[in-house]
């Protein structure tokens, strides 16, 4: 969620510090501020809002080869400039900066009062900068001496005024990233702030705390051990952080999907035997027989692809399969039993609440895939087995290219377990051709965007929107909402829409936008009777559909029709569509449509 860059090396550290934070904004934050050691001491400035605003504050003169520096999304304490990071102890001889939470600072504030050190902020990081301080020796033993009377998440970098070309890092569930370059050594929290610099890169594990000098670095346990870490090469190139001519990143993202559908199943279809192949899986042929059911758990649009993944799955495998969300299901004390595949979706691989049911599955025994997108990220280190996406670094908050790229990956695992279990040859190969032409299908449909946009204009005076869909269309008009309140702050509900007369048909009004995604099935009557259900009560009716049925003219007050492709891959095409439906509503609301206010990228606390 916050987001970290350190630095120290040959290089003035401020310009590192600034272009780090400006490829973290990304993430979503309320404050920024940076902290360099300046003629042996420490200078720190930090403010309230967008970058630019503590750019403003900066002197000319704020030299130093050492610094850190932090954009925050407020947990503890208003977004203000008091509270923002970095955070001092009194005498500002040390500096930190923290994501994650301090379950015990109430305690740890507690025990600093007794020894008459009184916090001045709001914050739960605070407490660490005046722990820290009350210790005499090296920076690291400090750091190492501290987080041991710590509970809770943190990704922490520290600087000393008395050691002016080192810093020290460390990591408990909230990810802490090194870079190593000629004659200087980086930090961050996110690899998007590495890419200018290095390519050659180290993921710290829970638990392990790295000293940083421009001649190196050293990596050891709280408990001093040492650790044996093996550098990996970054992924991604600065391009890929680029907005490549369009006004935002969640615009280009959206027509990304293409080449990032064609990305995510290169080398993946089997056309000797109508299947997918799936490399990581690290599961057998005849294990995969053994499975009895399938759970999967993600969070916000990882949970809703999780959901079209699971019918999906159940409809080509006919393996009972469901999705959860991660956080519910550690929390209900789930039996976890062997005959059961668990499937964790996440973009980022940092998402905590994922994270967290993942070890909570492995810790009971159950055997868990990752589907991933970030190369190298927790998730993707701790899952038995997984699926890359290969979606490409997602800068807007708001998720497109990657809940396409799970989709996909979905239908890759439905196809080849549904070819161990019932699909013919012939069912699998008309599959395999439909996957293939997929990346046309969605040129083709990013082609309405005109025809979208004009709809995004009659629903954007709406205080109120329903988005309705049954079976698979169901968890794309979840998708859908999400994306509609995310960005352009209208609030909006899906209903499964058999639901409608169950309750939500009482909400609807002349001024309540229904948008209803048909796709052309067995229950294509079914859900006109829906349609009429609405026109009755007057609220206007847009249909995104496959279908040439005449009715549906009649009771729509506009129709966008979509590609048709195999049912497989319907919630793919109507999902990008309800992405260019929020991203130009948003746009004529003119919202900060890449960086929505109060969500963050990578949600890393629980």
């Amino acid at each position: 969620m916050c987001g970290i860059i350190a630095y120290t090396g040959h290089q003035d550290a401020r310009p590192v510090l600034l272009d780090g934070l400006r490829r973290l904004e990304y993430r979503g934050y309320d404050s920024a501020g940076i902290a360099v050691i300046n003629r042996r001491r420490i200078r720190h400035f930090k403010s309230a809002g967008k970058l630019a605003v503590l750019e403003q504050q900066l002197p000319e003169n704020l030299a130093g080869k050492v610094g850190i520096g932090h954009t925050r999304w407020a947990t503890h304490g208003a977004p203000n400039d008091t509270n923002a990071h970095p955070h001092t102890d009194h005498s500002q001889r040390i500096a930190v900066v923290h994501n994650g939470i301090i379950e015990n600072a109430t305690a740890l504030r507690a025990q600093l009062a007794d020894a008459g050190i009184a916090c001045s902020t709001e914050t739960d990081t605070e407490v660490l900068a005046h722990l820290l301080a009350q210790h005499e020796g090296k920076l690291i033993d400090a750091v190492r001496s501290v987080l041991l009377r710590v509970q809770g998440t943190y990704g922490v970098a520290a600087i000393d005024q008395r050691s002016p070309d080192t810093l020290v890092v460390a990591r408990n569930g909230s990810p802490v990233i090194l870079g190593i370059g000629d004659g200087e050594m980086l930090a961050a929290s996110d690899m998007s702030a590495l890419t200018r610099y290095t390519r050659d890169i180290i993921h710290l594990d829970d638990g392990e705390v790295a000293e940083l000098t421009p001649a190196g670095f050293s990596v050891t346990t709280l408990d001093a051990h040492p650790s044996n870490k093996q550098t990996t090469r970054l992924s991604g190139v600065l391009e890929d952080y680029d907005k490549g001519g369009y006004e935002h990143f969640l615009h280009r993202e959206i027509h990304d999907q293409a080449e990032i559908v064609r990305r995510s199943i290169s080398g993946r279809l089997d056309q000797r035997f109508s299947t997918a192949h799936l490399g990581g899986l690290n599961l057998a042929a005849r294990e995969l027989l053994d499975v009895k059911r399938i759970k999967i758990l993600g969070c916000g649009s990882a949970y809703y692809a999780g959901m079209a993944g699971a019918q999906m799955i159940e409809t080509l495998a006919r393996l009972p399969s469901s999705a959860e969300p991660a956080a519910e299901f550690r929390y209900r004390n789930p039996i976890i039993d062997s005959e059961t595949l668990y499937i964790v979706v996440s973009q980022s691989g940092e998402t905590f609440d994922t994270l967290a049911a993942l070890r909570e599955i492995q810790r009971k025994g159950g055997f868990v895939l990752g589907i991933v997108n970030v190369v190298g990220s927790t998730i993707a280190r701790e899952v038995d087995g997984g699926i890359y996406m290969h979606a490409g670094p997602e800068v807007s908050v708001a998720s497109t290219k990657a809940y396409t790229s799970m989709l996909t990956v979905f239908s890759l695992l439905a196809l080849m377990l549904g070819r161990l279990k019932d699909v013919s040859p012939q069912r699998g190969a008309a599959l395999i051709k439909g996957m293939a032409e997929l990346p046309q299908a969605i040129d083709a449909t990013l082609l309405l965007e005109n025809s979208i946009a004009a709809i995004a204009n009659k629903i954007a005076p709406a205080s109120s929107a329903f988005f309705l869909g049954r079976t698979d269309a169901f968890p794309v008009a979840l998708e859908g909402a999400q994306k509609l309140k995310e960005v352009s702050y209208i609030h909006a509900e899906a209903y499964p829409a058999s639901e409608l007369k169950h309750g939500p048909l009482a909400l609807i009004t002349e001024q309540t936008p229904c948008i209803v995604i048909l796709p052309d099935n067995e229950l294509l009557t079914k859900s006109i009777s829906s349609l009429e259900e609405i026109k009755a009560r007057g609220a206007p009716v847009y249909t995104f559909t496959d279908s040439a049925d005449s009715r549906i003219e009649k009771l729509s007050d506009d129709v966008i029709r979509i590609p048709a492709v195999e049912f497989l891959f319907k919630p793919l095409l109507s999902g990008i569509c309800l992405q260019l439906l929020a991203y130009h509503t948003a746009l004529i609301l003119d919202r900060d449509i890449d960086q929505p206010r109060n969500l963050a990228k990578s949600v890393t606390v629980e």
